[in-house]
């Protein structure tokens, strides 16, 4: 049974953007995604042309293996190299990609413009079948099977410790499993931004001093030039 060669792209010490591997098929596409040849007697290999500055490097390497990945192909793709790999001060390679996933969610929802854009994120993490915390559950909950195939003191606590997870998983679960009706109904559809929020608490705040608000009148501060009851010129 014949396997799909594996496409190596990687950034030399030199900084060259190398490919190296596959088929013919495979460097069709390596050229279609902007790789030239490069010969020596004994061998060949396609790199990016020289001088085109990281960034565009990056772009067209990733580019590259998307449409390898896309056909069949193994790629493996350097990850200094991966365009599409979200990192963290704490994570600078990005390996956590799981966690990554997570957080480009959260960074989805806070640009969300609308209630109904939100309410249909929020719905990604508590969907009562498919939602993040029914997955994390089951994840908890494998991870407690496989600490008890251990058969040991250790991986029985182990075990307890992830079941406990689990079950507060369900619960949470349970407990906002309407939360993105919730926020579908909260109006009107355009959400303001927390600036515009601000802005308008400001407009309509009491007045430090005089507890009213800014559009009240103030009483005049000029004395009055009515004469006094009683007293003459």
């Amino acid at each position: 049974m014949s396997t799909t060669p594996q496409v190596v792209i990687t950034r030399e010490p030199t900084g060259n953007v190398i490919a190296e591997g596959g088929d013919e098929l495979a460097v069709t596409l390596l050229k279609r995604a902007g790789f030239v040849i490069e010969t020596t007697p004994l061998s060949f290999w396609y790199r990016l042309p020289w001088d085109m500055g990281k960034k565009r490097e990056n772009q067209m390497a990733s580019h590259a293996a998307r449409m390898l990945t896309a056909v069949g192909y193994q790629v493996e793709l350097d990850p200094g190299l991966d365009v599409t790999r979200i990192t963290t001060p704490t994570d600078p390679l990005g390996t956590r990609v799981y966690g990554h996933q997570i957080l480009s969610l959260t960074d989805t929802l806070n640009e969300a413009e609308t209630y109904t854009g939100a309410a249909d994120l929020v719905e990604h993490v508590v969907d009562p079948k498919d939602g993040v915390l029914v997955r994390l559950s089951e994840f908890f909950e494998a991870a407690a099977e496989q600490a008890n195939v251990a058969d040991t003191d250790a991986g029985w606590d182990l075990s307890h410790l992830f079941e406990d997870a689990a079950a507060t998983l369900t619960s949470l679960a349970e407990e906002v499993r309407g939360a993105g009706q919730q926020m579908q109904r909260l109006g009107p559809p355009q959400k303001r931004s927390w600036q515009e929020g601000v802005a308008s608490y400001y407009a309509t705040a009491p007045h430090a001093d005089t507890g009213v608000t800014p559009t009240a009148e103030e009483p005049s501060a000029t004395p009055s030039t009515t004469p006094r009851p009683g007293r003459s010129r």
